[in-house]
């Protein structure tokens, strides 16, 4: 299966993403958005591998210059591999799920979901985030020191005394959220300078050589942008060298 055809056509125009190697392209939701840092934080350590396999990656998200800046230097996902759109206009070419609408516009909207309506799997992924998951790696080194918003500064080691090591503890994504949202919150109009958009969701595409899918996949809500949330982008698993 062909690419879509408004995806190829905003690849062509730049250097390095169009027909010849294999892409990564990730549409974010806004920047200040929870799956948009939680992605590009989970993506960050996996860009040496992408580099070794021949994988070129892009992200594009919903925001301006200064928010990309911000985005980049908070979470480390390298300024040129993002683009930022002012309005979505690739995620609705694309089909991409808008959100929940409601008569009172995008934030009842956006709370509505952030309780699950109209946003199936939000509820089950926040709460994985405090009981913890087997399944998922660690999020925070022993050695590591976290601000998570009014918590004092807590070492990774805390956790390890919690719940041991090796696996996602006890409170460990639900800490590294809370630091995400201090962070945005602290800066909101750097990252959503206009709250229109605040439910659109995103969706990933890996394309080969010649422009076909190899994956594809569209978010239904808040803290799904993943089918494999414990392990978001094991998709790439079968791509990757070494």
């Amino acid at each position: 299966m062909q690419a879509p055809p408004s995806l190829l056509e905003r690849l062509a125009a730049l250097n390095g993403m169009g027909f010849g190697r294999r892409r990564l392209v990730l549409l974010l939701s806004q920047l200040g958005d929870f799956d948009s840092l939680e992605y590009a934080q989970a993506l960050v350590p996996l860009l040496p591998r992408l580099e070794a396999a021949a994988i070129s990656p892009l992200a594009i998200a919903i925001g301006n210059e200064a928010g990309a800046d911000r985005f980049c230097a908070y979470t480390g996902f390298p300024r040129q591999r993002l683009l930022v759109d002012a309005e979505p206009n690739l995620h609705r070419a694309l089909g991409l799920y808008p959100g929940l609408a409601t008569p009172g516009g995008a934030w009842p909207a956006l709370l509505l979901m952030c309780a699950g309506i109209g946003s199936p799997g939000t509820l089950a992924e926040v709460l994985r985030g405090y009981t913890g998951d087997r399944s998922a790696p660690q999020r925070i080194a022993d050695d590591a020191t976290i601000q998570a918003g009014p918590l004092p500064p807590l070492k990774g080691s805390f956790f390890a005394r919690a719940g041991g090591s090796g696996f996602q503890r006890p409170f460990e994504l639900a800490t590294v959220r809370l630091a995400n949202m201090a962070e945005v919150l602290g800066q909101w109009r750097t990252y959503v300078p206009r709250d229109d958009f605040l439910t659109q969701r995103g969706g990933t595409f890996l394309l080969e050589v010649d422009d076909s899918l190899l994956y594809s996949y569209r978010d239904r809500g808040i803290l799904g942008f993943s089918a494999t949330m414990a392990r978001p982008l094991s998709f790439l698993d079968p791509y990757l060298v070494g």
